[in-house]
């Protein structure tokens, strides 16, 4: 079982992929080969979360997209590339990782905007992927009321 550490990493080295795609779209698999190369020193990392989160986002890009931006209520280049990058990889997430409560999701990437995003991107943040959770975890959603 890997641990919260090794899933935060993955979850951190997923958003500096898709960053790094947001500028020089490559495929999934050239993206996690060089992105685990490159990082090939890191001992506590779930590669294997890395590299769903990275397809996943890949193969659902229009879907995932046309969601953040009725959430965001913006075009995608209206928002920061970084705040993007975290939202890509967050929507993938609460998309595909029933496993993982959709609290937990939006708490690691709030945690992860106010590291990588801008001053006040957290509070953004948390309002869209808290309008998509609603709309990829609705028993969640209905759970909690």
């Amino acid at each position: 079982m890997m641990s919260k550490k090794s899933r935060h990493k993955a979850r951190t080295f997923a958003i500096q992929s898709l960053y790094q795609w947001h500028f020089n779209p490559s495929p999934a698999s050239e993206l996690i080969a060089e992105f685990q190369a490159r990082n090939d020193y890191h001992t506590y990392v779930d590669w294997a979360l890395f590299a769903e989160l990275i397809q996943a986002f890949i193969m659902n890009q229009t879907v995932i997209d046309e969601a953040i931006i009725d959430r965001a209520a913006r075009p995608l280049k209206e928002i920061n590339p970084m705040e993007l990058a975290i939202l890509r990889t967050a929507s993938t997430e609460l998309k595909q990782r029933f496993d993982v409560p959709y609290q937990v999701v939006l708490s690691e990437y709030v945690d992860l905007t106010q590291e990588f995003g801008a001053e006040t991107g957290h509070q953004f943040i948390n309002a869209v992927l808290d309008r998509l959770s609603k709309q990829y975890r609705p028993l969640e959603q209905d759970a909690k009321s």
